[in-house]
């Protein structure tokens, strides 16, 4: 009878270096949980932490380290500035925010502003449709697909390079190919990039003539649309164009979301096409003085580095404003399937 109300104890096993002890919480309600403790053969317990995040953080020290020096440290010596006068000839001033009220009573800078705005909300838009249109041709499967898309997507490799521009005002001058073509039907041309109503147009077209980037994204995009919903939309009757506003359309939106707010970033940032085709001074007549254009010119020209911060930093907070705009209204009109 006292053996069925206390059953015999087991014989304690003796432990032994490097096996792993095994631990019972006693309030646990769940199934019975275990911890398992490795010990080393010295009884001493191993150090938690595989050793190769550290060995990955060690490799990554370089580029800490550059991201320190090469863009962390002049983002906040470039806030600095904006609120100093510097010349680069002797220590900065501080001014406090007399740089930014400058640039409120700043004729040149609002000009700089009104042919940006142009150029930034007239050639994306333009830029996409064809973007968009090249890639919906190339869709239907023609013959050659990735050397069509190798070719097309040059320009966007090219267009930001300095002989680009180059060639771009020849083509747009007094005797340029624009011209010689006019001249066959009995058209004389003008100067495109010197007189003042066409010169902006011209470096409108070669931004949207960039459109390899935005084409190749946009391809990637209708090859991800299933086929299942245009044949059943070809079942009931639905034609060509209905099925591009009903179907294309929507289940490209976010794509159309990510190449609009890209491209807007891009634009704000244009520079090499307008210093090389107006020659550095945004002429004539200041119609091609684009935002960064006029930053350069008052940093490196006037060497008025503070007043340039001040701008640069201007111009992070127009990007970031519309660029909040851009996702504010997105839940509105980008359709994520699913």
């Amino acid at each position: 009878m006292s053996e069925r109300l206390h059953p015999p104890e087991t014989p304690e096993t003796p432990e032994t270096p490097g096996t792993p002890e095994t631990t019972v919480s006693p309030t646990s309600t769940s199934p019975v949980r275990t911890r398992l403790k490795a010990r080393r053969p010295d009884g001493h317990r191993k150090i938690s932490g595989p050793p190769r995040d550290r060995i990955g953080y060690l490799f990554l020290t370089p580029w800490f380290i550059g991201m320190a020096l090469f863009t962390v440290g002049p983002i906040l010596a470039s806030l600095y500035l904006s609120f100093t006068e510097y010349t680069l000839l002797k220590p900065p001033e501080w001014l406090g925010l007399d740089n930014y009220r400058e640039m409120l009573a700043d004729p040149r800078l609002h000009k700089s502003l009104l042919v940006t705005f142009v150029y930034v909300f007239v050639s994306v838009p333009i830029q996409l449709v064809l973007a968009l249109a090249l890639a919906l041709l190339l869709n239907r499967g023609v013959r050659g697909l990735s050397f069509y898309r190798s070719v097309y997507y040059l320009p966007s490799l090219l267009a930001g390079s300095v002989s680009i521009a180059i060639l771009w005002r020849q083509i747009f001058g007094k005797d340029g190919l624009v011209n010689q073509v006019l001249a066959l039907f009995g058209t004389e041309g003008v100067s495109w990039v010197s007189h003042p109503d066409f010169a902006l147009g011209t470096l409108v077209l070669l931004n949207a003539w960039t459109f390899g980037a935005p084409m190749v994204i946009f391809l990637a995009g209708l090859r991800q649309i299933p086929t299942s919903y245009y044949e059943a939309a070809q079942v009931d009757g639905a034609g060509t164009v209905t099925r591009f506003f009903h179907i294309t359309l929507p289940m490209l939106t976010p794509i159309i979301f990510f190449n609009l707010v890209l491209q807007l970033i891009g634009a704000f940032q244009s520079f090499t096409q307008a210093f090389v085709v107006s020659g550095g001074r945004g002429g004539p007549s200041d119609s091609t003085l684009l935002y960064t254009l006029y930053l350069y010119e008052r940093g490196f020209g006037s060497f008025d580095m503070g007043y340039a911060s001040a701008m640069a930093w201007f111009l992070l907070a127009i990007i970031a404003v519309l660029t909040g705009i851009n996702f504010l209204f997105a839940r509105r009109w980008v359709f994520y399937g699913g």
